[in-house]
């Protein structure tokens, strides 16, 4: 028996939606303003089938390059064998979401220039670089508290 692959063949799960999520769309997904530029993810929305993304592409994130009335244009660098391919895809908002990716990142450009900025008022060098979490510090655990416990098999019975 053949096998059937088609555009949409194996995404029962990966277009599917969320545990109560489903029915109407938010109306803040269609408020929503993107610019070029912008980094999105792409998952797609299996209610709404116009302007929907390939399933290779389900997943991943991009950047933004064209904006039109109801779809933007996404950049997007696919692995083919042993390189990455531009590849330039047109989604439905509907599909797309901001990425969260660059948080972090921002977040820390803003507390070092803080640190800096307090650094060189106070003349101290500052070390702003992200450093490995280091080993828990020693610690004594009294045995006055903490008695040991003996741990022995109960002797097998029978009642016949």
């Amino acid at each position: 028996m053949g096998h059937a692959a088609g555009l949409r063949a194996g995404t029962r799960y990966a277009f599917s939606r969320n545990f109560r999520e489903k029915g109407m769309i938010n109306i803040s997904t269609y408020l929503q303003q993107y610019k070029v530029g912008d980094i999105v993810d792409i998952k797609v929305n299996g209610a709404v089938q116009k302007g929907m993304a390939h399933k290779v592409y389900h997943g991943k994130t991009g950047v933004i390059y064209n904006v039109t009335k109801s779809a933007v244009g996404i950049i997007i660098y696919k692995k083919v064998k042993h390189r990455y391919l531009e590849k330039r895809i047109n989604v439905r908002i509907e599909h797309i979401k901001l990425s969260r990716s660059r948080d972090d990142f921002i977040r820390r450009v803003k507390e070092n220039a803080a640190l800096r900025k307090v650094a060189k008022v106070e003349g101290v060098p500052m070390q702003l670089k992200r450093q490995p979490a280091m080993p828990r510090e020693a610690r004594t655990i009294s045995i006055k508290d903490n008695k040991p416990e003996t741990v022995a098999p109960i002797a097998y019975e029978t009642t016949i």
